[in-house]
Formats: structure tokens, C-alpha cells, sequence
């Protein structure tokens, strides 16, 4: 049987340590193409783009592995490969390693979410994998077999129809986590997040900076308990962002009419 195909991006960029990781972690499961962004793209969350010409550069090739880069956003990265590069349809798509946690809120700026969710959407099972560890040389290798087992388990058994996985991972030597736990996502906020200067020759400028603040430090099923408490935190991320239990409020305090 032929192998399966993996498409792979991330927000760091192709030459990132977490992407160059990951490829070598799932590269016995099957052949790989990899789409990425020329430079650091975080933040992007969902972005692409509209007046930007786009276009992709191949880095690397060899019998079971291609790597491309791309000078868009990691959306970009990945509607381009499914339009132009795959020879057919993926079977997974993986956004990361990434070089950061991305639980709570982070999940809406990320653009390693980004490229998992744009995958859901395209109806192909996709998991995201990040380590808390912003560092470049981040050490992503205690994260080796369970970034096996969970896409050889996704690749056997696919993921519910509009679901994607967001998977993340605090910094410990593999002996050391306590286990896997299957979260939901997490409150909280950043604060204080826009801090000014004033430059040299005679203006301001911003950095964006902040810091994150859980808003419900003491709940056990969240990803960031899991997360501080030694756990590999799974949170399936589904599409449809539809506040159903609200719609009974709406309807009633609105005063909305049904033909």
C-alpha cells in the first residue's frame, strides 16, 4: 500500500528547530511535504493574503520528504501546497512544533492553529503540537513518542468530522510527565499588553508584550491546570464556534420571529 501523505506547516518558519523536529519524529509514518513560512509568522492565527503576490521556494528534496517555503502566512502555506504541491490528498495535516504553548486564548492568535483549523476545514484530520519553550533551541526530543503515537493514532483512526487537535506540551524530560489529559480550553486573558517608548529621533513606538492571567486557577479539566501540573494536554478544537446555549436567550430576549 502506498504510504500515507503528511502535510506540515507551522508559524516559525520551515527553518525552525520545532518543524525540522517534527519532520524527523513522523518521518517513519509515512512521506512527507512540508509548506512553511520564509520567516517567523505568529500571531497570524487565520490571516492570509489578499494583496500580497505569493510565492513558494523549494528548500529541500529527497525520496520521502520535500520542503517548501512560502512568503505568506502559514493559511497561505497551506492552501497553496493543497492547490499546487500534494500529488494527492493529505492524510493529516500537522501545524508545529511549535515554539511556545498555545492553550487558552492562545489558540485564536495562533497561526500554528491556524494551520490545523484551515485543514479541519478542508474535512483532513489535523493535530497541532506545541512545547511550552519559546527558546530557538528549544529541546522538543521528550516529546518524540507521544508525537508518534498520536499521529499514528490519528492517521489509523481519523478524527470526528469538523474537530482538530490541538496537543501541548510543558517543558519536562520525558520521564517526568505524569500523563496525558484530555482538557478543555482554559479562561483567561492577557493584560497589559502594549508597552511604549519613545524613540531616539522623536517618536513613539509599541511593543506588544503582556502577560497571561488564568481566570479559573483552581479547575482541573482546563489546559493550563494540565499543563502546570507536569500533563500533556489534548483539547479537541472544533469549527463550529456557534454558542448553542445561547441561542434559546436570543431567541426569547430578542424576540425573533420563525417563518
Amino acid at each position: 500500500m502506498e504510504r500515507p501523505l503528511i502535510l506540515i506547516s507551522n508559524d516559525d518558519g520551515y527553518q525552525a528547530k520545532g518543524i525540522r523536529s517534527l519532520v524527523d519524529m513522523v518521518r517513519p509514518l509515512g512521506r512527507i511535504l512540508v509548506c512553511a513560512p520564509e520567516s517567523p509568522r505568529s500571531g497570524n492565527s487565520c490571516a492570509f493574503s489578499v494583496t500580497t503576490p505569493l510565492t513558494l521556494t523549494l528548500r529541500e528534496q529527497s525520496e520521502d520528504v520535500e520542503i517548501w517555503s512560502c512568503n505568506g502566512t502559514p493559511i497561505d502555506c497551506v492552501k497553496l501546497a493543497l492547490h499546487e504541491l500534494v500529488p494527492q490528498r493529505p492524510d493529516i495535516v500537522i501545524g508545529g512544533i511549535n515554539h511556545g504553548d498555545n492553550s487558552s486564548v492562545n489558540t485564536h492568535y495562533s497561526g500554528t492553529m491556524g494551520v490545523v483549523m484551515e485543514g479541519c476545514m478542508k474535512n483532513i484530520p489535523s493535530v497541532a503540537y506545541s512545547l511550552c519553550d519559546y527558546r530557538d533551541d528549544a529541546d522538543f526530543e521528550p516529546m518524540r513518542p507521544y508525537v508518534e503515537r498520536f499521529t499514528a493514532q490519528v492517521l489509523a483512526k481519523g478524527l470526528p468530522k469538523g474537530v482538530c487537535l490541538n496537543i501541548n506540551f510543558p517543558v519536562l524530560e520525558e520521564e517526568d510527565y505524569r500523563g496525558v489529559r484530555v482538557c478543555r480550553m482554559g479562561l483567561g486573558s492577557w493584560q497589559n499588553e502594549v508597552s511604549k517608548y519613545r524613540h531616539p529621533r522623536g517618536y513613539d513606538y509599541w511593543w506588544m508584550v503582556g502577560h497571561y492571567h488564568d481566570d479559573e486557577p483552581e479547575a482541573t479539566d482546563t489546559d493550563r491546570w494540565a499543563l502546570d501540573h507536569g500533563y500533556v494536554a489534548i483539547t479537541p478544537t472544533r469549527m463550529d464556534v456557534t454558542a448553542y446555549e445561547a441561542m434559546e436567550f436570543l431567541d426569547s430576549e430578542f424576540l425573533i420571529r420563525h417563518s
